[in-house]
């Protein structure tokens, strides 16, 4: 759990670091035109240059205007990552770390606690079958997941009534629930924190967009849209965070219903397997 929060960390990082640089470079490149285009007009008054290299320069233009509309996704994400300013974008990417964080710890959990239940019911039936009682146990003790915990439970209460077996099935079915529950209510709690900060930009957005206004002194289209942006950009990726840890919180509820199904099967067969062999044995309470 540990490794996988400090990988995710780094990798958020060092994905901030880059898009830091990419800003820094982009408004290298928003400033290095404008010095071209007073040359350019500077040459033009003089009457040096000719017909065919103003040709040539507004070739080169409609290719660099081509190159910005074919960014890739990445370069696309960062700059909105920029535009909607780093500070709130870089809480929702912390939000967005731990979420997945705590996602793939639970699904590599889950996942290595799901077991062949038949298969081990069987083996199980067997062992009582030959009145190996211990071999029983320690074919549960050294099988991984929930259900062979449950059924060892059951096999430690065998030689009490059927009743105490159940009780105790049923207490510690309980507690292997909560188990694999754990860390779910820090999943839905990202869940909740993303959309919020994205829009705690909205309003920030929109105060800036004001205090703008106020300086200015003027409605401007193009100081309004600068705050509208960011904030529609700070909602746009809280939603889309809370969406992604939707989809694998669901899922993870989806392994743990299935895991708690296999538990209540594994214990209603175990309650059989032990009355069957208490019948054939007799009474050994």
């Amino acid at each position: 759990m540990k490794r996988i929060i400090k990988a995710l960390a780094l990798a958020t990082f060092l994905a901030i670091s880059q898009t830091a640089a990419f800003a820094q470079q982009q408004e290298a490149d928003t400033t290095a035109p404008s010095v071209t285009a007073d040359a350019v007009v500077a040459d033009t008054a003089v009457g040096d240059l000719s017909v065919e290299e103003m040709v040539g320069q507004e070739d080169m233009a409609a290719l660099e205007a081509m190159a910005l509309e074919e960014q890739s996704l990445h370069q696309q994400l960062k700059t909105k990552f920029v535009e909607g300013s780093p500070f709130y974008m870089s809480l929702v990417a912390i939000v967005l770390v731990l979420g997945l964080a705590l996602c793939i710890e639970r699904i590599i959990y889950l996942t290595l606690a799901e077991i062949k239940t038949r298969k081990l019911l069987a083996d199980i039936d067997r062992r009582l079958e030959q009145d190996d009682v211990e071999g029983a146990k320690t074919l549960c003790r050294d099988t991984r997941g929930p259900v062979a915990s449950v059924c060892y439970q059951g096999l430690m209460h065998a030689q009490e009534s059927m009743d105490s077996i159940e009780r105790n099935i049923v207490s510690y079915g309980s507690v292997q629930a909560a188990k694999l529950e754990r860390g779910c209510s820090w999943i839905r709690l990202c869940i909740a924190v993303a959309p919020s900060l994205g829009f705690l930009g909205t309003v920030i957005g929109m105060v800036m967009a004001f205090d703008q206004i106020q300086e200015a002194g003027d409605i401007s289209p193009t100081i309004v849209a600068e705050g509208m942006k960011m904030a529609l950009i700070t909602t746009i990726f809280g939603i889309i965070v809370a969406v992604v840890l939707q989809v694998f919180y669901n899922f993870i509820l989806s392994k743990i219903e299935h895991l708690t199904m296999q538990m209540e099967d594994a214990a209603i067969t175990l309650m059989d397997l032990i009355g069957k062999w208490k019948t054939k044995g007799g009474e050994r309470v």
